[in-house]
Order: structure tokens, then C-alpha cells, then sequence
């Protein structure tokens, strides 16, 4: 499972990282990467999505990490993006998502 403590945006969480790391556009007209050069690793994808988006707005010292003391703002995967090839990350999924320490999404397990 990977969490991740950022800001958040338009996308899918796991839509964005995948943009950034693969450089791909969702409607597929760049399969090889829109500006490829940019690509960013997925560390440095995960990083700004979370400690660099918090310090953009200002923030680090409330959120961006998880840590005593700061919001919990997270959403938890399905999977390790660090075990999936690029372009398998969108295959992961929101398992749960807080805001400010509450739950506001929690997917149940299946029903056997």
C-alpha cells in the first residue's frame, strides 16, 4: 500500500503521478511522452506531490508529511507505485483518503 500527503488536484491521484512520471497525456496522443525530457522519477513525482505542494502554499510546517503534529492528510493505494512499472501506475486505486485527520473515503472490501 503507498500513502500520500499532498495537496491534491483535478486527476486521480494515481492519474497524476502517472503523468508526471511517464509524461503521457490521458486522450493517448503522446505515447511517448509530451516533452519526455521532463519526466520526473517517481520519487521526485511522489515528493511533489506532497512535501512541494505543501511548501508552495505554505504549508509544510501543517501538512506534506507524515508526521506528529501535522494534519493527516493522506490517501492510501491499493498498491506499492514503487513495485509497478510506470505505466501500470494508473492500475492502482484509492483504498482511503483523510482530511484533516477524518476519513472522508474508505473503500469496503468485497463480499466473499
Amino acid at each position: 500500500m503507498s500513502l500520500l500527503a499532498g495537496p491534491g488536484g483535478g486527476l486521480r491521484v494515481e492519474q497524476e503521478v502517472w503523468a508526471a512520471v511517464t509524461r503521457r497525456t490521458i486522450d493517448g496522443k503522446n505515447p511517448d511522452g509530451w516533452f519526455p525530457e521532463q519526466r520526473l522519477s517517481l520519487e521526485e513525482a511522489l515528493r511533489g506531490y506532497t512535501r512541494n505542494g505543501a511548501y508552495a502554499e505554505f504549508a509544510e510546517e501543517e501538512k506534506g508529511s507524515i508526521e506528529t503534529g501535522k494534519l493527516a492528510d493522506l490517501t492510501a493505494l491499493d498498491r506499492d507505485l514503487f513495485a509497478l512499472p510506470a505505466e501500470n501506475i494508473t492500475a492502482a486505486r484509492v483504498r482511503l483518503t483523510v482530511m484533516n485527520g477524518r476519513v472522508v473515503y474508505e473503500k469496503k472490501p468485497a463480499k466473499p
